[in-house]
């Protein structure tokens, strides 16, 4: 069952649904608006040619570099992007969220790949945006920009979420791909 701006509100009064920092305008009919945090991470210029390993620890441990306390965040036209919420959420063990982008952003062209919030989880979400767009985007902290969809299970889930991402603070770098 997907849940109402009421059930939000109900969830978040109770603690059940932790949002920090809250502000009530991020309530919206059937979710809650995330803004954007100040960093950024853009990929770093690899030589031509370069094939990126994600199995490879020194490939995935370098493929990134962040820019922290910016007052705008530049999308240049054609690269991909790590982005962060301002919201730190922690999601209750049979409470599931979907990761959207707001429609207004991918009519200007920017595109970001649905994100499962999974029940249990902790902590700031990362979003991964491409920019389809025939310029760069500037976009500024605060603003909203993602939506997330809440679903409840029809049970607490036995296993909640423990895995990498648990209890992120900004940007969160990929993982290692193991072989």
């Amino acid at each position: 069952m997907i849940l109402s701006d009421f059930d939000l509100e109900s969830l978040i009064k109770e603690k059940r649904l932790v949002i920090k920092p809250f502000k009530k305008d991020i309530i919206r009919e059937n979710g809650l608006d995330l803004r954007l945090s100040n960093e950024i991470a853009k990929h770093i210029k690899r030589p031509a040619g370069f094939i990126l390993d994600p199995s490879n620890p020194k490939h995935v441990n370098n493929e990134y570099v962040s820019e922290k306390n910016s007052r705008e965040l530049v999308i240049e036209s054609g690269s991909q992007v790590l982005l962060s919420t301002i919201e730190n959420v922690k999601l209750p063990e049979n409470l599931i969220g979907f990761v959207e982008l707001r429609s207004t952003w991918a009519r200007h062209g920017l595109i970001m790949p649905p994100t499962i919030i999974d029940a249990g989880f902790a902590g700031n979400i990362t979003l991964e945006v491409f920019n389809a767009a025939s310029s760069g985007i500037l976009l500024r902290p605060g603003t909203r920009f993602a939506h997330v969809i809440f679903a409840t299970t029809l049970n607490r889930v036995r296993n909640p979420y423990k895995g990498t991402y648990l209890n992120q603070r900004g940007i969160k770098f990929p993982k290692v791909i193991g072989k």
